[in-house]
């Protein structure tokens, strides 16, 4: 059988792409808007897609479509049920950012507890040259070592993450969750990890039962020299609840990578969030070169090795 492979959002990938062993026609877009999803899979047996959603209602009107590559380790853009019961087949990138994410999350975390970003404000606006002292130190700074880092995920992400902190001398908390669970990792109850950490930092995919799983409750149960740290999915956290705890001071600091919109065309209100003890990146913690390049040869034999009979990675 000769496969159609098409990839719908090529631009998504900043790596050379190697194609399929086996005999097939390759198609590829830069981007895929929602119209042009069926046209252009009308003939795929094979779908490559990083954010391109590809829900049931879509899928059921693709009777060639026998798998789907997911050009990233989360897969909620997937109707997963929908390929389960119609067959299709779906894999996932695995332990492609275990180093790229946990440097990023580790430089927000940095640069929070040390308040570095308001200092440079500080030395910009002329604070420094004003003071009496040699240096200025105006706004609190803190050590990470003998500290506490609370890491809700276990996975290769949470587990890179908790290596770094480690390093640096911290006490590590996972938080407790519905199985599975990754051997040899301790857990402590969630209410725990929530009140006992310095840094709380999030590697969990966005799910049903994870959405919205930082919301004021929990806000409230941090402590106010806490930061909370998310490089995995915007809906995780309640976007309102922490400008609220922010403005409130409920806690000292949050850096995010994600939005629960993405891209933000419209603006959004973490955007409009200029406060020094916030930082906002564009989605990148995952895209270092050699991530990107690693997702990319992945993808692929993910691909080889399903068509040959023996798939790594399904999520279905």
């Amino acid at each position: 059988m000769s496969h159609h492979v098409v990839f719908l959002d090529r631009a998504s990938l900043k790596a050379k792409v190697k194609r399929p062993l086996f005999e097939h026609t390759w198609e590829e877009y830069e981007q895929t808007a929602a119209s042009e999803i069926l046209p252009r899979l009308a003939k795929a047996t094979i779908a490559i897609t990083n954010k391109v959603p590809l829900r049931a209602d879509t899928l059921s009107k693709l009777p060639n479509l026998k798998m789907i590559a997911v050009a990233a380790t989360g897969t909620d853009v997937i109707d997963i049920e929908h390929c389960r019961k119609q067959g299709i087949a779906v894999a996932n990138i695995r332990n492609y950012a275990v180093h790229t994410v946990p440097e990023h999350a580790f430089a927000m975390i940095l640069a929070l507890t040390r308040n570095m970003i308001a200092y440079r404000e500080d030395v910009h606006n002329g604070a420094w040259g004003k003071t009496d002292q040699f240096c200025l130190f105006n706004r609190p700074i803190r050590d990470l070592f003998g500290g506490t880092i609370g890491i809700i995920g276990e996975g290769a992400i949470g587990q890179g993450t908790a290596k770094i902190a480690r390093v640096f001398g911290m006490n590590v908390l996972f938080a407790d969750h519905e199985p599975p669970k990754a051997p040899g990792v301790e857990f402590t109850a969630m209410d725990t990890v929530l009140r006992e950490s310095d840094v709380i930092t999030l590697h969990v995919p966005l799910t049903a039962s994870t959405k919205h799983m930082i919301s004021t409750p929990q806000f409230k149960m941090m402590k106010r020299t806490a930061i909370l740290i998310n490089t995995a999915r915007g809906g995780l956290v309640d976007e309102q609840a922490l400008i609220q705890a922010l403005k409130e001071g409920l806690i000292a600091g949050a850096g995010f990578d994600v939005l629960t919109v993405e891209p933000p065309k419209n603006g959004h209100p973490l955007i409009d969030l200029r406060i020094p003890n916030f930082i906002l990146t564009p989605h990148n913690a995952w895209a270092s070169d050699g991530a990107m390049q690693f997702l990319s040869d992945q993808m692929i034999d993910n691909i080889d090795l399903w068509q040959k009979g023996t798939p790594q990675h399904l999520v279905t």
